[in-house]
């Protein structure tokens, strides 16, 4: 029911026809400004999204004193999967140049994603996982690179076990590099399974089982969107799944179960 409709039959109860003329307009305009007002607010709220996503992105991607290629097209790859427009594009690369700025102020930007988030883990933990796609992207995570995405994750309410889980899906998936080249030793990218999975290279097939359902239900796009993951995010989900998947496939295929 509209407010344009709540007002006229108001108007008509209390006024009669005039009231209901009246009614109807007072209420079509409360409706006009209270749409501007959410569509505004929202404008606001996804540009300062993207803001700190890409500013953050910028001073993590710098953190060893040099942008690779493969990290600046992983950022365009970014830029696809939350379905950024032209504008938000030119906003991103802004962002981006601005974190790689030796005076870039990390922490103040962190915080402003942190009151942007209001708490919502889904949010908090699709946006650590963008930082460690696009440091990844070249291959390895610099101790640098490392240093500060717990710098970052402790102020988001997050540990370093908490990266070090992330860091270790992404290179059980694609051995290391996020643009998704075959990477790193078998080995390797086993034992980060594991670690991706939050089990011991010796637990029985049903715990493994058991570990990779909770985690991927813990993480399917329509439960994090019901925990207010925001649509633009959920190709981002999307991925984060995937590779869950792929750290799974990985231990079935060492360990020879289905």
């Amino acid at each position: 029911m509209t407010l344009a409709f709540i007002g006229a039959i108001i108007g008509l109860l209390a006024g009669g026809p005039v009231g209901l003329l009246l009614g109807g307009i007072i209420g079509y305009l409360a409706s006009n400004a209270l749409q501007r007002t959410v569509v505004g607010g929202l404008r606001v709220a996804q540009t300062e999204l993207i803001e700190s996503i890409f500013a953050v992105m910028g001073a993590l991607c710098k953190a060893d004193s040099v942008v690779t290629r493969d990290e600046i097209d992983t950022v365009e790859q970014i830029f696809g999967m939350l379905h950024l427009t032209d504008e938000q594009r030119r906003l991103a690369k802004s962002a981006f140049s601005e974190g790689k700025q030796p005076h870039f102020d990390l922490d103040a930007a962190v915080d402003r994603f942190a009151a942007i988030s209001r708490g919502r883990a889904p949010l908090v933990q699709l946006f650590l996982q963008l930082q460690c796609m696009a440091v990844a992207a070249d291959g390895q995570f610099h101790p640098a690179e490392h240093t500060i995405l717990v710098r970052v994750a402790g102020r988001l309410g997050l540990t370093e076990g908490d990266v070090a889980q992330l860091e270790s899906l992404i290179r059980a998936a694609t051995g290391g590099a996020a643009g998704g080249s075959s990477g790193g030793p078998p080995q390797d990218r086993l034992a980060d399974a594991y670690v991706a999975l939050d089990v011991s290279p010796d637990a029985a097939p049903a715990d493994i089982k058991r570990a990779y359902r909770k985690l991927i239900s813990k993480n399917h796009p329509d439960k994090l969107a019901a925990r207010g993951l925001p649509e633009s995010m959920r190709a981002v989900a999307e991925e984060r799944s995937r590779e869950i998947n792929a750290a799974y496939d990985l231990i079935k295929s060492s360990r020879g179960f289905v």
